[in-house]
């Protein structure tokens, strides 16, 4: 790996990772700007694992893979006595050797934390919970681990050896968690497992004491990339509440009069999140600044309501949970290989509030310093009649003639105001803008299929939880086969976070759009037959949970 490299987590943080001897060095940034649970630093020992068994033939089928299945049989399935467990673990010491870690293999690195820098007292609140602190430490090592390049995903066999290596079986990209370091405190990996951070293949309660069952029964954790990615960030990822916060009078975003300020109550009402780099741009106190801001020290997420269901047009369905607000930024991601955060929000109405646009221009800066951001602040205080209102860009790029031929929505602006409007109050659906370093580029919709025209066209059943996209692109110099993959692997990724019953993701692009089609398959849409609209015969794209793996990086 790198010399030094840095890493932007989705709450607005960024690490610098350094390799150092023995291990490998995380260092947060911004220590002395923003108040965070993550201490100032911490070492993991990380390392390739040889083994003269080949591990990775354990994510084979039964039917494929033989004595090697990952589904043992029942007399392999019992737990073995402690002097034997014991007698296995010395002769797989003998029988594996560590090598450097240089970059990331399929399924032989393992990692756990050495050490942690924790913070002064005096500046920040203790954490209430340790586990909760190490979790974060672990969530935001796999988050660097799993931005790495993706190793080789197909796996050699005694079957498979002749097999080309484009035609061989794929494996699982997991990273091994050792108990060693930090992950030595009692309970502690159980506890991690709980939350769902690591998991084992060891689903079995055991016969032996509880005491020695802990001991033995809890050495093979992992973390798998495509479990990870479908983890809500906002379970590990919280803030400190520095002991004196000082917040400043300015105005307030989703305002639309100038020199207003929020009152105490709207703000302490606000149930959405607003991303750091806005609550650092207007002065909102953290506390209820941003959604991984807690003054309890806990996580901010919380997990979609029981289902309750009602009857639209015939059609019973879940009660559906609101959307975000109006100007709400809902999904957040810095992308490395373009060097900018991608961004998703719901658009503003009236226009008037336009003002918001320059000030969205600023949430999502690379640099998170206060150096960076006075100085943005600065440079670019302009006019806000310099900026067009959300309604004006989404009438510039309805009357693109390019759009219009796939919406049918071009015309005055009061034509995109009441289609705008229209999807402001669907109760299935909402619109989005997506923003490049918060500059827009897209108009987008996100919907249920159960209750939305697609759902009674759609042969077989659907899903209660089964959600659909609607994709625009308006500026031009955001197109591009570079930039596709990256914004809708993104709002996939969005429909899982948001919902873990969601299980597939629909979208009905006209069938003569054959470019749009070719991004879909690489993505990992496939196509499930057509669906005949009034207006156009689709193609019916599907994407299913279980066959995704990653958002683009």
């Amino acid at each position: 790996m790198s010399s030094c490299s840095v890493v932007h987590l989705p709450n607005g943080l960024s690490l610098s990772i350094t390799p150092v001897f023995g291990g490998i060095a995380f260092k947060v940034n911004e220590m002395t700007i923003n108040a965070s649970a993550l201490p100032p630093g911490w070492t993991i020992v990380i390392r390739t694992e040889k083994s003269h068994s080949n591990t990775q033939q354990d994510h084979l089928s039964p039917s494929h893979s033989g004595a090697s299945s990952a589904v043992p049989s029942r007399e392999e399935s019992l737990s073995p006595s402690p002097s034997e467990t014991l007698l296995q673990d010395e002769d797989t010491r003998d029988r594996h050797h560590h090598g450097r870690f240089t970059k990331p293999t399929l399924n032989s690195d393992c990692l756990f934390i050495s050490s942690i820098s924790l913070p002064s007292s005096s500046d920040f609140k203790p954490a209430h919970s340790p586990t909760r602190q190490i979790a974060m430490l672990l969530y935001s090592t796999l988050w660097w681990y799993f931005h790495e390049p993706a190793p080789n995903p197909y796996i050699s066999t005694e079957e498979s050896k002749s097999t080309p290596d484009s035609g061989k079986p794929k494996g699982e990209w997991r990273v091994y968690i050792k108990r060693q370091g930090i992950f030595k405190g009692k309970h502690l990996i159980q506890k991690l497992e709980r939350m769902g951070l690591v998991r084992t293949q060891d689903s079995i309660v055991g016969y032996e004491p509880v005491g020695v069952h802990d001991d033995t029964g809890w050495s093979n954790m992992f973390a798998s990339r495509r479990t990870f990615w479908q983890i809500d960030p906002r379970i590990f990822l919280f803030k400190f509440s520095p002991r004196n916060v000082t917040p400043h009078t300015v105005e307030f975003p989703i305002s639309p009069r100038p020199c207003s300020t929020p009152s105490g109550k709207e703000i302490a009402g606000s149930t959405g999140p607003i991303t750091p780099p806005e609550s650092m741009k207007f002065g909102i106190s953290t506390r209820h600044g941003d959604p991984f801001t807690s003054g309890s020290n806990l996580p901010t997420f919380f997990p979609p309501p029981p289902p309750e269901f009602i009857f639209t047009n015939g059609i019973r369905h879940p009660l559906r949970q609101k959307p975000p607000r109006q100007g709400e930024v809902f999904y957040t991601r810095y992308i490395p290989s373009l060097g900018q955060t991608l961004s998703f929000r719901v658009p503003f109405l009236p226009p008037k509030a336009s003002i918001t646009l320059c000030n969205l221009q600023n949430y999502h800066k690379k640099s998170r310093s206060v150096t960076s951001v006075s100085a943005s602040t600065s440079s670019e205080a302009t006019s806000p009649n310099d900026y067009p209102s959300d309604l004006e860009l989404l009438s510039k790029w309805m009357n693109n003639p390019r759009v219009n031929k796939a919406w049918g929505v071009a015309g005055p602006q009061s034509v995109q105001e009441s289609f705008l409007r229209a999807q402001l109050n669907s109760r299935h659906s909402f619109p989005a803008f997506g923003c490049w370093d918060g500059r827009p580029f897209g108009y987008f919709e996100i919907y249920w299929v159960k209750e939305d025209a697609l759902g009674r066209l759609v042969p077989g059943p659907v899903g209660h939880y089964d959600r659909g996209l609607h994709c625009l692109v308006g500026e031009e110099e955001f197109r591009g086969p570079h930039r596709v993959p990256v914004w809708l692997s993104s709002l996939v990724h969005f429909c899982w976070l948001a919902d873990n019953r969601t299980e597939t993701i629909m979208m009905e692009p006209r069938i003569d759009n054959t470019k749009i089609l070719s991004y879909l398959q690489a993505v990992g849409f496939s196509k499930d037959g057509e669906v005949t609209f009034p207006h156009k015969q689709s193609a019916l794209m599907r994407i299913r949970r279980e066959n995704w793996e990653a958002p683009f990086l």
